[in-house]
C-alpha cells in the first residue's frame, strides 16, 4: 500500500525517539492510553510510522512554548514520518489535518515546522493539477524565451472602473505582459466586480485586437463558493484568461473547486504567508506549502524575491522558486511569481541566482512610479532582464539602456 511521507524540522527536550513516537501515534490511530479496538492488527496497517531521525544541534532556550525543562537542553532534529494512503485517500483536507493537525499542539515540542512531503504516484491520476502551469501560460500570452513582466493596479482600493481600464491600456500599449488586481480589491464600492471587469476587458480586447497580443489579467475572484463561480464565469465570458485567488483566505477545497473549471489560468496570492512561515520552528516551509496547491490546480504562486521588503531572506526565496521548478509527477508545472519591492535593478541577482527565465516578475511601484510613466517603467524592466540574461552589471545596462538608466536614478537609491 502506498504511503506518504513528510518530513519535519523538530524541537523538544525530551528524548527525540519517544517525542516522534508521540507525534506519529496523535496522528493516525492512537491516543495519549491504549483504548479498546486498538488491536496490534489495526496499528500494523494504519499507524504512522517513524521512519527516520536525523539529530541535529541543541538550544539553551526553547523556539516556543511547551515543556519546559530546568537546565535542560532543546534538541533540534530532522524526523521523517510516512502514513498509508487508506488513512484519508485523496482527500486533501483530511491529508492537511493529519499532516498539520494537532501535532502543532503537542506539549512534548518546543517547535514543529513541516519542511516537505513525498507523495505517491498514484496522486498523479487523482489530481489534475494545474491545467497551464508555465508553459500555458507562456502560450496564453505570447510571451517566450524571457520572464513575463507583470505589475499590480495601484492605488489598490479607490479607482473607478474606468480609471482602472484607462491605466490598463497605457500599460497594454506599453507592452505589458501580466496585470493583476491587487488582493484588497474584490468587489468595493467604488469598482464593482463585473463593472471592473467590463471596463477592463474592453480595453484589453480592443488592445488585442489591434496588436495580437493580449495582456493576461488576473481579476481578483476571492469570495464564497458561489460567488467566485459567478466571478469567473464572468471573465471567461468577457474574453479573459486568468483569474487570482487569495489561497490561504479561500483554502484548498475552494481553490481546487475553481481551479478545475479549467477554462482560466489561476494566479494564487499567498497572501498571510507570513503567519505561516515566518518563526524558524513553526508552520510549513514553501517546498511543503507549493505541493499543496499545485495538487489543488495553481498555475502560478507568488514566492516573494530577491531584495524584497519584507523579512525573506534571498536564500529562501531562491529555494522556493527551485521548489517550484522541482518535477512533480511529470508536469503539475506551476510559474513562480517574483514580487514585493521589485524594479529592473534586482534582475541580474535573480538570474544569477536562478539560471531561469521561466518567472512572472512583478513590480508594483518599480514600473507604476518609474519617472517615464508607466510605459517607461515596462520598457525598463524588459531591458533589466535582457541586460541580466547577458550578464550585465546594473551600472552597464543603466548606460546601454536609457529607460532602465532612468529607473535606477529614481529606485537605485532606495
Amino acid at each position: 500500500m502506498e504511503r506518504i511521507t513528510a518530513k519535519y524540522y523538530i524541537e523538544t527536550p525530551l528524548d527525540l525517539e519517544k517525542s516522534a513516537a508521540v507525534l506519529a501515534g496523535e496522528q493516525s490511530s492512537g491516543t495519549f492510553i491504549a483504548v479498546p479496538g486498538e488491536t496490534e492488527e489495526l496499528k500494523q496497517r494504519f499507524a504512522a510510522r517513524v521512519e527516520k531521525i536525523t539529530v541535529l544541534d541543541t538550544a539553551d532556550e526553547p523556539a516556543i512554548p511547551g515543556v519546559l525543562v530546568s537546565g535542560g537542553k532543546y534538541q533540534r532534529a530532522m524526523i521523517e514520518v510516512s502514513w498509508s494512503i487508506e488513512n484519508f485517500g485523496y482527500n486533501l483536507p483530511v491529508m492537511v489535518s493529519t499532516l498539520q493537525g494537532n501535532l502543532y499542539e503537542l506539549t512534548q515540542f518546543t517547535g514543529l515546522k513541516l519542511m516537505d512531503i513525498e507523495l505517491p504516484p498514484s496522486f498523479a491520476t487523482a489530481f489534475r493539477g494545474p491545467v497551464f502551469g508555465i508553459e500555458g501560460c507562456r502560450k496564453l500570452t505570447g510571451v517566450y524565451d524571457r520572464p513575463l513582466i507583470g505589475t499590480i493596479i495601484k492605488p489598490s482600493i479607490g479607482m473607478s472602473p474606468e480609471q482602472t481600464a484607462e491605466l490598463v491600456g497605457t500599460l497594454a500599449a506599453a507592452g505589458i505582459d501580466f496585470i493583476k488586481d491587487d488582493e484588497l480589491l474584490g468587489s468595493s464600492a467604488n469598482s464593482a466586480f463585473d463593472k471592473r471587469v467590463d471596463a477592463v476587458m474592453e480595453v484589453i480586447n480592443r488592445q488585442a485586437d489591434r496588436s495580437g497580443k493580449k495582456v493576461m489579467y488576473a481579476f481578483n475572484i476571492s469570495d464564497d463558493i458561489d460567488q467566485m463561480q459567478h466571478n469567473y464565469e464572468k471573465i471567461v465570458n468577457t474574453g479573459g484568461t486568468s483569474a487570482m485567488i487569495s489561497l490561504n483566505s479561500v483554502g484548498l477545497s475552494g481553490v481546487k473547486k475553481i481551479a478545475d473549471m479549467g477554462a482560466l489560468a489561476i494566479h494564487g496570492h499567498r497572501n498571510g504567508w507570513g503567519m505561516l512561515n515566518r518563526h524558524p520552528l513553526l508552520g510549513i516551509e514553501f517546498p511543503a506549502y507549493q505541493q499543496l496547491w499545485r495538487l489543488a490546480g495553481v498555475d502560478q504562486i507568488h514566492v516573494n524575491g530577491i531584495q524584497n521588503k519584507f523579512w525573506e531572506s534571498d536564500d529562501s526565496v531562491v529555494r522556493s522558486i527551485e521548489a517550484c521548478y522541482r518535477p512533480m509527477f511529470g508536469g503539475y508545472s506551476v510559474l513562480p511569481v517574483v514580487s514585493s519591492g521589485q524594479w529592473g535593478g534586482q534582475a541580474p541577482e535573480t538570474y544569477r541566482r536562478i539560471q531561469s527565465v521561466d518567472l512572472l516578475y512583478m513590480a508594483g511601484g518599480g514600473i507604476m512610479a518609474h519617472p517615464d510613466g508607466p510605459a517607461g517603467g515596462v520598457i525598463a524592466m524588459q531591458q533589466a532582464w535582457q541586460a541580466a540574461v547577458d550578464g550585465l552589471s546594473i551600472a552597464e545596462a543603466a548606460v546601454k539602456y536609457p529607460e532602465f538608466g532612468h529607473s535606477v536614478t529614481v529606485f537605485g537609491k532606495k
